[in-house]
């Protein structure tokens, strides 16, 4: 009698202990990781606060030149290496003939079939008007003109919407007068929304081509 009640005591406790093993996972005892409860679904967070991971920017470019030239190519064309506009423009960073010509490409159907030749080209345009405005980002940097911090960034983009001319004229004239394009973009604009990038590593270089 002794052996059996010895018997069914043990095998109650191993199966009790056995079941403790399956027990549901309790995420309040948890603390590594946050539950979110949506409408659709449940989330989990490696983080004591959920916003360290949902509000973080992806990909994140800061103001490094590739977030620089991204930018600039997604308000030309929305970042399309094949567009072309109603007024002939071609490319990611959208370049007229005469342009293209200045560069070093005399090709513009390779051109508009080569992202690699494009990117060559919008840093080697970078160059050349980074050459003729050397005196005006070397003036200008860093005063604000109409509201706006000039940096050499936004001076470059601006000369890429307008020629470095056009540059030229609104900087002397102390932003009362500047270029706007056939679809009404002001250089202007353009040295607000693309200032502040890092653009030092272009090297001014008036013969600037693309190889």
């Amino acid at each position: 009698m002794i052996k059996k009640w010895s018997f069914y005591t043990s095998l109650t406790i191993i199966i009790a202990f056995l079941s403790s093993g399956f027990k549901p996972f309790d995420l309040d005892t948890n603390q590594w990781f946050l539950a979110n409860e949506t409408e659709e679904a449940n989330y989990l967070f490696p983080s004591q606060k959920q916003n360290d991971d949902t509000d973080l920017s992806v990909p994140f470019t800061g103001k490094f030149f590739v977030g620089y030239k991204e930018a600039i190519g997604l308000k030309e064309s929305q970042g399309k290496y094949k567009k072309t506009n109603s007024l002939g423009y071609m490319g990611k960073y959208q370049f007229g003939i005469e342009t293209l010509k200045s560069v070093g490409i005399h090709d513009s159907i390779l051109f508009l079939n080569s992202p690699k030749m494009q990117e060559k080209a919008f840093v080697a345009l970078l160059a050349k008007n980074k050459w003729k405005l050397k005196y005006e980002i070397e003036r200008y940097e860093g005063i604000i003109m109409n509201g706006i911090l000039i940096t050499e960034s936004g001076i470059l983009a601006a000369a890429h919407l307008g020629g470095a001319g056009s540059v030229k004229k609104y900087l002397r004239n102390n932003g009362e007068r500047y270029y706007r394009d056939a679809y009404g973009t002001s250089i202007r604009s353009y040295m607000r929304s693309f200032g502040g990038y890092d653009t030092s590593f272009i090297v001014a270089n008036i013969n600037a081509k693309v190889k």
